[in-house]
C-alpha cells in the first residue's frame, strides 16, 4: 500500500510543521493503521531539527485518529461489541457521525496546544 514513490513524497513535506506532522501522521494512521504509521514515519522524525518535540506531535495524533472511523481502534470495536451484547448497536456510519469531528477536533486542539 505504502510505494516507495509515496514514502518518498512524505519525506518532502514539512514534517517539521506541527499542522503537517499532525496531518500526516492522522492520514497514515487511518491508512494502514497507527503502529505502522509510526514506523514508517520513524526515519523521518529521527532527522527532524526537534525529534522529541515532533514525537509528541505523532503520539497525539496517531493516539487520536484512531478514534476517526468505528474500525480505527480495536478498542472501538471492542467497546461496539459490548454495546451489542447490551441490546445497543453501533453501526459504522452511526460511528462516524460522531468519530470523525470529534477526531478532527482533537487532533486541532494537540496541534494548537503543541
Amino acid at each position: 500500500m505504502l510505494s516507495p514513490k509515496l514514502i518518498a513524497g512524505v519525506g518532502e513535506l514539512h514534517l517539521e510543521a506541527v499542522p503537517v506532522l499532525s496531518a500526516v501522521t492522522a492520514l497514515l494512521s487511518n491508512l494502514v493503521s497507527n503502529v505502522p504509521a509510526v514506523l514508517v514515519l520513524k526515519p523521518f522524525i529521527t532527522s527532524l531539527s526537534d525529534p522529541q518535540h515532533a514525537w509528541l506531535v505523532v503520539a497525539m495524533a496517531s493516539t487520536l485518529a484512531g478514534n476517526f472511523t468505528l474500525v480505527g481502534s480495536a478498542a472501538n470495536l471492542i467497546v461496539a461489541q459490548r454495546a451489542r451484547s447490551g441490546g445497543v448497536t453501533i453501526g459504522f456510519w452511526a460511528y462516524f457521525k460522531v468519530g470523525a469531528p470529534l477526531t478532527v477536533l482533537t487532533i486541532l486542539f494537540g496541534v494548537w496546544w503543541l
